[in-house]
């Protein structure tokens, strides 16, 4: 297939006010096919936002390049929607016109983005909670708002930054679902960040793990499984599969632990 985003021999540093200067990321490469949903995993403080940020336009990408669909990313763009961990919806707007913002800043007459921006509340199970605010939500249906926000706008891609990190067990599973659901209706290039083995593999098509900082993709992993199997988390594949993850991912926490020890 063909690749929609490519990156290509990308370095970060960060330049703190106050001591010395950190590389976040180092010679990093890697495609993303059309339509793919790929996790980005790895311990923490291994550069996966970063990575995400920069794909998003909103680092400067210093050395290397980060293309989509042949462009060179030099800003944020239409093409490519983000959702927060902390759902970053307005806390004085209605569900309804959270989603209907991105609309009105490109322009869309009113019926038109109205219906839009309803066809989104219905696909992310808002129906009904169209005139509520933010604090009137459960975390789970702030999140599914943002979702619908992003999705309304309709980017090319998806960009999640541990999406559901802070919702409980039992909200997360659901949205996990749901946001496969939304995926299959509605094929998307998405890059989720993720520390959740289960949630990575049980959510995308592959998988890159991460090497403790600086971060570099320390392997690739396919985990194409039939996520439509109510039962697929109790597969032996699926196990296996989350066990062979975790070692990869236990192997640079503990490298960036002895790091950062005295």
């Amino acid at each position: 297939m063909t690749a929609k985003i490519v990156v290509d021999s990308v370095n970060h540093l960060y330049r703190p006010p106050r001591g010395r200067p950190v590389l976040a990321l180092e010679n990093i490469s890697l495609d993303i096919r059309e339509r793919e949903f790929i996790a980005l995993l790895g311990p923490s403080g291994c550069g996966k936002s970063t990575l995400l940020y920069l794909m998003g336009g909103f680092l400067p990408i210093e050395t290397g390049a980060i293309t989509v669909d042949g462009k060179p990313v030099v800003a944020p763009g239409p093409d490519r929607g983000i959702v927060f961990q902390h759902f970053a919806l307005f806390p004085w707007k209605t569900v309804r016109a959270n989603v209907t913002y991105g609309l009105e800043r490109q322009g869309l007459p009113r019926a038109e983005r109205e219906a839009r921006a309803q066809r989104f509340i219905d696909m992310v199970g808002l129906t009904g909670f169209e005139d509520s605010y933010p604090s009137q939500l459960s975390g789970g249906m702030k999140q599914r708002a943002a979702i619908a926000r992003t999705l309304a706008i309709d980017p090319d891609v998806l960009l999640m930054d541990e999406p559901f990190g802070a919702l409980d067990a039992q909200t997360r599973h659901l949205m996990q679902t749901e946001l496969l659901a939304i995926w299959q209706r509605s094929p998307k290039t998405v890059i989720f960040v993720t520390h959740d083995v289960q949630e990575a593999v049980y959510l995308a098509e592959r998988v890159a793990v991460m090497s403790a900082r600086p971060g570099r993709i320390k392997a690739i992993v396919d985990t194409r499984f039939d996520k439509n199997d109510p039962a697929v988390h109790k597969s032996q594949p699926f196990v296996d599969k989350v066990d062979e993850l975790w070692g990869l991912v236990r192997e640079e926490a503990i490298k960036a632990e002895q790091r950062e020890a005295p």
